[in-house]
């Protein structure tokens, strides 16, 4: 596996994160477009805490098969183990019921696919328990409507950061992400669609609406008939 190095500079989630006691606990979402970094920031922060000793809890839904169920993996090759997320899971009563006197934080990668219910059950875990919250996810799918859990991570989180990427047409600021199905852009279908790079590239909102053709062809040329 490759080694993970902590530079000085670090995502603004993860600079002050690390000087938060669990007095001062918050319910956190950093989302961003697909490829904007967040499973290798999820990964750097649990290093982060575990590096001074603190007991990290790391957890997935089981929604996300990309790179095997419970598996936070990177675009770089960083990967590690986490705890299942069941779709119907109380998250509260499961966190609860660990030595939450030595857990320092919770983190959750992929959480736009938690359920609303599950999200509130965060929420009381930081006010009830004391107990950070850091989830990692997308905003919106590939159709620009929010998901589930993303809508109500937005709706309670104390504090939401925006991971940015740049969009594969121009360059600017990615917001959304674009399915490409058999090397055409796809405006319809089911929200859920596991993939990586072979199915999604990032796009500014123009080229969601205006991708360039030439260049989706470009980029999927296997797909192409």
């Amino acid at each position: 596996m490759a080694s993970l190095q902590i530079g000085e500079k670090e995502n603004t989630c993860l600079q002050h994160i690390v000087r938060h006691s669990k007095s001062m606990a918050q319910l956190f979402f950093e989302y961003g477009a697909m490829s904007s970094g967040k499973s290798i920031e999820i990964l750097k922060v649990a290093h982060n805490y575990e590096s001074q000793g603190r007991k990290v809890l790391l957890m997935t839904p089981i929604t996300d098969t990309r790179a095997g169920v419970g598996i936070v993996a990177s675009r770089i090759g960083l990967s590690r183990e986490a705890v299942k997320v069941q779709p119907e899971q109380d998250l509260y009563q499961f966190i609860k019921s660990m030595n939450n006197d030595n857990l320092a934080v919770v983190l959750i990668d992929e959480a736009q696919f938690l359920a609303a219910e599950q999200v509130d059950q965060l929420a009381y875990v930081v006010d009830d328990l004391n107990i950070p919250v850091m989830t990692f996810g997308l905003k919106q799918d590939a159709f620009n409507h929010l998901f589930e859990g993303s809508k109500r991570l937005i709706e309670l989180a104390d504090k939401l950061e925006e991971m940015k990427t740049i969009c594969s047409f121009c360059g600017k600021k990615a917001t959304t992400q674009l399915r490409i199905v058999d090397g055409k852009p796809q405006r319809e279908g089911a929200q859920v669609f596991i993939g990586g790079d072979e199915a999604y590239i990032p796009t500014c909102r123009y080229h969601w609406f205006h991708p360039d053709q030439d260049k989706v062809t470009e980029m999927f040329p296997q797909t192409q008939e």
